[in-house]
C-alpha cells in the first residue's frame, strides 16, 4: 500500500470569547484553498475532524460542540479603511459541510491580535503599548468591527484581570465594535426587521402559533417567549440537549422563521443552514445557578436568555446573538425589550447558563424605519497553540 505523506498547514489555534477555532493566513493554505470551494471546504473539514458520525471528532482540532467546531481565514484586507479581512467557517460536527452564512461574534475577539502577531497589518500602525485600534472587514456578512487590542512591550497582551461568564480563568479584555450590524441578508432586502413587525405571529406546525420577533442584526435570530414553549429561562444545557423533543421543536422554529425572514425558501433547505438563524428563548429576571456554581440574582440581570447553536443549546451566549440581543432589547416593543421590563435603554444585561454578559447597542428610528449605529461588548482572547496542523495528502 502506497504511503501519502501528510500536508503540513501553518496554523494556531485560539480561544476567542467563549469559542475556539483554529486560525489561518489565507497565503499558508494550500493553493486550491485558497480560494472558495470544495476544496477549501474538504480541507477545512478534515482539519476540525468532520464529519464525525461518532459526534466526538476525535482525529481533528475540533471539541464536538458548536462552540470548538470553528475555523478562521485571514488576509491583509482588500476593503478601502480596513485592516484585515476576516472569513468564518462554522463546520459542522456530523455532516460534510462548512457553513459560510454568518459571523461568529467570540471569535472576532481573537481576530485583531491574531491579525497584528502574524505580520497582517503595518507594524508602523500598531503602538508599542497601550490600545491598538484594528479595522476589521467581516467578509461574511460585509459588515466592519473595530476591535481595541491591548498592547504591552511591542506585543498583544493576552493575560489580565478581565472575566468573562463561561472562561473559566481571566484575561486581557478585548472592546469590540460591530458597525451598523443589521445584517444585509439576501432576500430580506437589508432590513433589520425582514418582515417588517417588530412582533410576528410565527406559525409553527405541530408547536402553534408562536409571538416571535426575527431581527437581522450580528446576526439573524429569532426570539420567542421561554413560557410559550413551555419554559421559564432559566435552563442550562442538560435540560434541552438531553430531550430530542426539544432539539425538534426548536430546530421546526428555526426553519419556518427562516422562511418568514426570507433568509430560505423552503423550510427543507435549513438543514444546509444550520449557522442561520438562531433561535433564542426569553423571560423576565428570576435567580438560578448558572452552570459553574455561581449564583445569578435576577436583582443583577435585566432578562433571561436561551439560545441555541448548531442544534444545541449554547453553553454561554454566542457573540453575535449578543448582538442581536442588545440591538432588539433598545428598540421598545420588541420581545426582548418587553422581558427587559419594556423601558428605553442603551444597554442590557442579560443572564445565560453560565451566568451573565452586558451588551450596549445605539438604536434610532429614522423615516419611521429602526436603525442601529453600532453594538458594543467587550470579551478576551489567547492563543493557546501555534504551529501547524497536519491533514492526510489526500485531503484535497
Amino acid at each position: 500500500m502506497a504511503h501519502i505523506p501528510q500536508l503540513k498547514i501553518r496554523a494556531t489555534y485560539i480561544r476567542g470569547g467563549t469559542s475556539k477555532g483554529v486560525f489561518f493566513r489565507l497565503q499558508d493554505l494550500p493553493s486550491a484553498a485558497q480560494v472558495p470551494g470544495a476544496a477549501r471546504d474538504a480541507l477545512l473539514l478534515r482539519v476540525i475532524g468532520s464529519p464525525d458520525p461518532y459526534g466526538k471528532q476525535i482525529d481533528g482540532m475540533g471539541g464536538a460542540t458548536s462552540s470548538t467546531s470553528k475555523t478562521v481565514i485571514l488576509s491583509a484586507s482588500s476593503k478601502a479603511g480596513h485592516d484585515v479581512d476576516y472569513l468564518f467557517g462554522q463546520v459542522s460536527i456530523d455532516s460534510a459541510f462548512v457553513d459560510w452564512s454568518g459571523n461568529c461574534g467570540n471569535l472576532s475577539a481573537a481576530v485583531g491580535g491574531f491579525a497584528i502577531s502574524s505580520g497582517l497589518i503595518e507594524p508602523a500602525t500598531v503602538p508599542h503599548d497601550g490600545i491598538a485600534t484594528v479595522r476589521i472587514w467581516q467578509v461574511n456578512i460585509g459588515k466592519t468591527i473595530i476591535a481595541h487590542v491591548p498592547m504591552t512591550n511591542g506585543a498583544v497582551q493576552e493575560s489580565g484581570d478581565f472575566e468573562l461568564d463561561g472562561v473559566t480563568f481571566p484575561a486581557a479584555e478585548v472592546q469590540l465594535e460591530f458597525i451598523d450590524p443589521a445584517a444585509e441578508e439576501e432576500g430580506a432586502g437589508g432590513a433589520m426587521f425582514p418582515t417588517g413587525n417588530l412582533v410576528d405571529d410565527l406559525e409553527v406546525p405541530g408547536v402553534g402559533t408562536l409571538k416571535a420577533t426575527m431581527i437581522n442584526a450580528g446576526i439573524p435570530t429569532i426570539f420567542v417567549n421561554a413560557d410559550a414553549i413551555g419554559y421559564i429561562g432559566t435552563e442550562l444545557q442538560d435540560a434541552i440537549n438531553g430531550d430530542p423533543k426539544a432539539l425538534a421543536l426548536f430546530e421546526s422554529i428555526r426553519a419556518h422563521g427562516a422562511v418568514r425572514m426570507g433568509l430560505i425558501g423552503h423550510v427543507d433547505e435549513a438543514v444546509r443552514r444550520q449557522h442561520t438563524p438562531k433561535v433564542a428563548f426569553v423571560a423576565g429576571p428570576a435567580d438560578y445557578v448558572s452552570s459553574s456554581g455561581k449564583p445569578v440574582a435576577a436583582a443583577d440581570i435585566d432578562l433571561l436568555v436561551r439560545a441555541m447553536s448548531m442544534g444545541k443549546l449554547h453553553h454561554a451566549m454566542m457573540g453575535t446573538a449578543a448582538v442581536a440581543i442588545g440591538t432588539a432589547a433598545a428598540i421598545p416593543g420588541t420581545l426582548v425589550n418587553l422581558a427587559a421590563g419594556g423601558v428605553e435603554r442603551n444597554a442590557v444585561r442579560f443572564g445565560h447558563p453560565s451566568g451573565t454578559l452586558r451588551v450596549g447597542a445605539e438604536a434610532t428610528l429614522v423615516d419611521g424605519q429602526w436603525q442601529v449605529s453600532k453594538a458594543i461588548m467587550s470579551r478576551s482572547a489567547r492563543v493557546l497553540m501555534e504551529g501547524w496542523v497536519r491533514v492526510p495528502g489526500d485531503t484535497i
